[in-house]
């Protein structure tokens, strides 16, 4: 079963931590049976089968020092007659053909990044280039990054989805106002969402033809921890190629679009109805652990 994918868009922060070579031999291990996914992104899944732990990726980021209450309560209260803004990450695969592209907003408060800049390093990343542009929804800070192993962008699922985690998680440290407003305010935040995304109301999943070869769906659900590894994964079990795409984290949304084929063509209706049934009901369903039946 292979796979090819080239484009996500999201960005979260892990700690200032050593770990980096933990989290880079976990993604660079092999598990008998799975399924090396090749193409734009060499996606390394593990069994299917552990789709139910969550929360093995959002472990990874736990180690990170959390803002302490003092500093959280007193820019809580600097920013009560301010309107937070939506934070948004975007990890993108396809506008650089020779590294990853990550891109955050948070209206103005978001400085250099440079502490973000320095923990994506402790994962075994260079930032080759950066920039900041302003525009009427803020300041949009945008780097690219490799890997400081092959020179070349990140490929793998589940060090993408660490990258994420780490920039969510550093922005949460440094702005605490901003868990309010991202579901990883949850695991990571002290100030936590005041709502809860319903999932069955939030989850929107669509496919277009785009092409001969290649279809385009585009999926929006609430977010949380290990997201973008789990749609890649159900998306493969099922022989579909993921040949580009973008992740962004849009608050409490998560929302990718992902290039499909199977066997270089796009999906016809019937293979487009299964996509859609198994993403729909891998998303919506309880999250009850399997051994407390």
């Amino acid at each position: 079963m292979s796979v090819t994918m080239a484009s996500l868009g999201v960005g979260t922060h892990l700690s200032d931590n050593n770990n980096n070579n933990c989290i880079l031999k976990a993604s660079e291990n092999r598990v008998p049976g799975g399924v090396l996914i090749r193409g734009t992104f060499r996606l390394a899944t593990k069994p299917f089968s552990d789709l139910h732990k969550r929360q093995r990726l959002s472990s990874m980021a736990t180690n990170t020092p959390r803002a302490s209450s003092a500093t959280a309560l007193e820019d809580a209260s600097q920013s009560e007659s301010d309107t937070v803004p939506t934070p948004v990450v975007i990890i993108d695969q396809d506008t650089d053909p020779s590294a990853t592209v990550v891109e955050i907003t948070f209206g103005d408060r978001l400085g250099a990044l440079l502490d973000t800049m320095n923990a994506l390093k402790n994962l075994g990343l260079n930032v080759v280039k950066a920039n900041v542009f302003l525009d009427s929804s803020g300041k949009h800070n945008k780097f690219a990054i490799t890997r400081v192993d092959t020179g070349r962008k990140v490929e793998d699922p589940e060090l993408l989805e660490a990258i994420r985690l780490t920039i969510i998680n550093n922005m949460i440290q440094y702005h605490p106002e901003s868990s309010a407003q991202l579901a990883m305010g949850v695991a990571f935040g002290i100030v936590q969402p005041e709502q809860q995304v319903d999932v069955d109301v939030a989850t929107h999943i669509r496919i277009y033809d785009d092409g001969p070869e290649r279809s385009l769906l585009y999926v929006e659900t609430a977010d949380r921890p290990g997201l973008l590894v789990d749609l890649v994964k159900i998306i493969t079990e099922i022989n579909i190629d993921v040949k580009s795409g973008e992740f962004d984290t849009e608050g409490l949304l998560a929302k990718a679009k992902f290039h499909v084929s199977y066997k270089d063509k796009a999906l016809i209706k019937p293979l487009q109805q299964v996509l859609s049934n198994s993403l729909r009901y891998f998303l919506r369903r309880p999250t009850t652990e399997e051994s407390s039946f």
